[in-house]
């Protein structure tokens, strides 16, 4: 089980079954998917949320292979603004998104650093690999001001079509040198 992460506004807490309502309400918007793989089914099904927990959350965490945590704002921290999520493997460690209300507010930038400490500090990966849409501007700006560089581009289907993609890294090292 991931731990509790605490940024400025938010508390990061290891998602559970009973956050899956909001989750499902807040992820089931065209405004938060069509960028993301096309893997995520659209339209999102009823028991979206609940699939998704069972098929890959429980599954990944049990192997200690995904970390996964609601973003909490601290102002209300029973509700759900989002998810971010770290995971094992070469091409993709972290993705996340954040509920239409709760956007720019920098969330996702706080919750971003916060699981990229965690990665590198408590996890001890030497590397973190994030792909993207590339017209998915506000997740590049976030790449950007983490010290993130393109490795690669090329097509991948999302789910609102096929475009250009780009695999973002950054090395542990370099994390380390922008944070002291």
């Amino acid at each position: 089980m991931p731990s509790i992460l605490e940024t400025r506004q938010l508390i990061l807490r290891p998602v559970e079954e009973g956050d899956l309502d909001q989750i499902q309400r807040e992820f089931a918007q065209w405004e938060i998917v069509r960028y993301l793989v096309a893997q995520v089914p659209w339209p999102y099904p009823p028991d979206g949320a609940v699939t998704w927990y069972r098929t890959m959350v429980e599954p990944q965490t049990a192997r200690g292979e995904g970390w996964y945590w609601t973003m909490r704002p601290k102002v209300e921290p029973e509700v759900v603004a989002g998810v971010i999520s770290l995971l094992v493997g070469e091409e993709a460690n972290r993705g996340f998104w954040v509920a239409r209300r709760w956007q720019r507010r920098g969330f996702a930038s706080e919750a971003a650093d916060a699981v990229t400490d965690f990665w590198f500090d408590v996890l001890g990966f030497p590397r973190l690999r994030v792909p993207k849409a590339a017209d998915n501007l506000p997740s590049r700006r976030i790449s950007e001001r983490q010290g993130m560089r393109i490795v690669s581009t090329g097509e991948k289907d999302h789910v609102c079509g096929r475009m250009r993609s780009e695999l973002w890294e950054l090395t542990a090292d370099e994390w380390h040198g922008r944070r002291r």
